[in-house]
């Protein structure tokens, strides 16, 4: 590239007289060009092509933060602001949130079980918490429903359920999962908000048949459900509204490849020391 260089501009000026435009020694300009690359220009040029796969791997959502602990995991010593300054010179960006809009609940707040979390997320051991919640995802034939249900301990998502309507047998179903994929010996809080799913007779039949015990957000506050909400907000700016979905079979697959495939076992948590969940579980063990 440098010959190349020297080549298209031979007809402008020599090759002294960009020594001098450079003030720099002719013996010095021919040395540079018979070396190449200094050495910390080769490391430089290695590590941006290794940020560059972990953030395509992250799916283009990764900051200089988590791309920094991949770095150290892979054996690559660098600070964070190297990290930062080699993504901004490629243009590469962390995949940001979205505001939420202000607004209010006139509702009067009613309780239909306890809150047994009062806002502390922190618990000591797996299987002691479970959130859950639902939210929508739009496709082009109407929307789909997901039900996720979630470790309070090491955020994994232990169940989820898919369906193109809203009823109770949708957080049944993700509850089931949990249920048969944990297969807790002690009794876990499951805690929700006061949607009518969750408020259901068949709901509370199913908690009380498998050692489950209730605890619910006050109405109309979602900082209560907070880890949920934030795994439904993941998914959403990571994943969902970065595509279109023209039917919900394609988004239940592209759900399915978020969670089991990209969350579960590889999205770095700050809670979890920037470990997955998976990889936070196996040290718990």
């Amino acid at each position: 590239m440098k010959y190349a260089f020297i080549k298209a501009h031979r007809n402008e000026f020599s090759v002294r007289a960009m020594c001098r435009v450079l003030k720099v020694h002719v013996s010095g300009f021919y040395a540079w060009l018979k070396n190449g690359l200094s050495g910390q220009a080769k490391r430089r040029r290695r590590l941006t092509g290794l940020i560059k796969q972990s953030w395509l791997e992250s799916g283009c959502v990764y900051g200089y933060r988590k791309i920094h602990h991949d770095m150290l995991s892979l054996g690559e010593p660098c600070a964070p602001n190297t990290v930062a300054k080699l993504m901004k010179n490629e243009g590469l960006r962390a995949q940001v949130g979205y505001k939420r809009r202000p607004g209010k609940c006139g509702a009067k707040p009613a309780i239909a079980a306890a809150n047994q979390l009062q806002q502390d997320f922190n618990v000591d051991a797996l299987d002691t918490v479970w959130v859950t919640d639902i939210t929508y995802i739009r496709t082009h034939e109407g929307w789909l429903y997901l039900a996720a249900v979630i470790d309070l301990y090491s955020r994994k998502v232990v169940g989820w359920s898919m369906h193109s309507r809203m009823q109770t047998s949708l957080a049944l179903n993700a509850l089931l999962m949990a249920v048969w994929r944990r297969k807790p010996t002690d009794t876990v809080i499951v805690h929700s908000d006061q949607g009518s799913q969750f408020t259901s007779h068949e709901w509370r039949e199913f908690l009380t048949d498998h050692n489950l015990e209730a605890s619910m957000s006050r109405r109309g506050n979602c900082y209560d459900n907070a880890v949920a909400e934030s795994f439904f907000h993941l998914l959403k700016t990571e994943r969902v509204r970065r595509k279109t979905y023209k039917t919900r079979q394609e988004a239940r697959q592209d759900v399915f490849d978020y969670i089991e495939m990209f969350y579960n076992p590889k999205r770095r948590h700050a809670n979890n020391g920037m470990l997955s969940p998976v990889e936070f579980e196996m040290t718990a063990k």
